[in-house]
C-alpha cells in the first residue's frame, strides 16, 4: 500500500473508531469564520491531535478540530482551522484533511480563506467567490505515486469549481444583500507575504486575491470527485497598494468585522447546496 494512502487509512480508521456520523458538505473554516460552530447544530467534535498521524495546525486563530453536526437539514464537517504547506508539513499531509473528509461520506466541498486583494478595485473587508485559481507557484499535491484509489493520474483542472454551486452564492448573496465580487484567487507558499514587485507580477497573471492556502486544498478535492466552491475574505489590500504595512493581526481584525456577512452567506448557501 502506498505510504500517503496508508496514512489516510490509518487516520480513518481513527475518526470511525470515534465518530460515526456522515456528512454531505465539508466545510473548510478560514480566517473569520473560526467561531462558525456556533451556527451548527453540533453532533460531535473532534480533535487533530486525537486523530493518529494527523497534521495539526500551529497558525493562531486555528483551533485545529473537526465539528460534525447540522446546518439546517445538511451534515456537514467543518474544519476549525487548516493546516498549511509553510508550517513545515509535506504538501501530501496539507491535503489529507481534505480526503478524509471524502471518505467520511462528503460529497461538496466548501474552501473559505483569508486573502490579499490584488484587484485594485477591491478593498478590504470585500468578500470574492474564487471562481478559479492559479497554482503555478507551489507544489502540486499530487506529485509523486499516483493514489489510483482516489483518483486518475492526470485529473483535469478546466471546471474545478462548480458552476451549479457558484450560481447558488451568487443568488444567495443576492437575496441577503451581502456585496460579492468574483475573481481569481494566486496561491503562493509563504509564510512571508508578497513584495510589491510580486503583487504587480500576480496582477498581470490575473490574479484578483492571493494567499497561503486552498489551492492544493482545492487540487486534491478535484482529484477524489469532489463538487468544490469557495469564498476568500478580502483582509487587506496586497503589498505595495497601501502605505501600511502587512500583518497577521490586521487580517484577524479584518476577518472579523466581516465575520456576519461571511458566515450568513456560507449558511444560506450550504442549505441550499442538497
Amino acid at each position: 500500500m502506498k505510504t500517503v494512502y496508508k496514512k489516510l487509512m490509518n487516520c480513518y480508521n481513527c475518526v470511525r473508531e470515534k465518530i460515526s456520523f456522515v456528512p454531505k458538505v465539508a466545510i473548510v473554516l478560514g480566517s473569520g469564520l473560526g467561531d462558525y460552530a456556533e451556527k451548527i447544530k453540533v453532533e460531535a467534535e473532534l480533535s487533530y491531535s486525537d486523530i493518529d498521524g494527523f497534521p495539526v495546525s500551529t497558525v493562531p486563530g486555528h483551533a485545529g478540530k473537526f465539528i460534525f453536526g447540522y446546518i439546517g437539514d445538511v451534515p456537514v464537517v467543518c474544519m476549525k482551522g487548516r493546516v498549511h504547506y509553510y508550517e513545515g508539513y509535506p504538501i501530501s499531509d496539507v491535503v489529507l484533511p481534505i480526503r478524509l473528509m471524502k471518505l467520511l461520506g462528503a460529497e461538496i466541498l466548501f474552501l473559505t480563506n483569508a486573502a490579499g486583494g490584488v484587484n485594485l478595485n477591491f478593498k478590504a473587508g470585500d468578500l470574492m467567490m474564487i471562481r478559479d485559481h492559479i497554482a503555478l507557484f507551489a507544489p502540486n499535491p499530487l506529485l509523486g505515486a499516483n493514489v489510483d484509489e482516489l483518483g486518475t493520474r492526470f485529473p483535469d483542472m478546466s471546471h474545478v469549481y462548480d458552476e451549479d454551486l457558484q450560481e447558488i452564492i451568487r443568488s444567495t448573496a443576492k437575496e441577503y444583500k451581502i456585496s460579492l465580487q468574483e475573481g481569481v484567487y494566486t496561491y503562493l507558499t509563504g509564510p512571508s507575504y508578497e513584495s510589491p514587485a510580486d503583487i504587480r507580477a500576480l496582477r498581470v497573471f490575473g490574479t484578483d486575491a492571493v494567499g497561503m492556502s486552498t489551492v492544493p486544498e482545492a487540487i486534491a478535492a478535484n482529484h477524489c470527485g469532489f463538487k468544490i466552491c469557495g469564498i476568500s475574505c478580502v483582509t487587506n489590500l496586497a503589498a505595495g497598494m497601501s502605505s501600511a504595512p502587512l500583518d497577521h493581526k490586521e487580517v484577524q481584525e479584518t476577518a472579523d468585522r466581516t465575520a456576519a456577512s461571511f458566515q450568513k452567506l456560507v449558511t444560506e448557501s450550504v442549505k441550499k447546496f442538497v
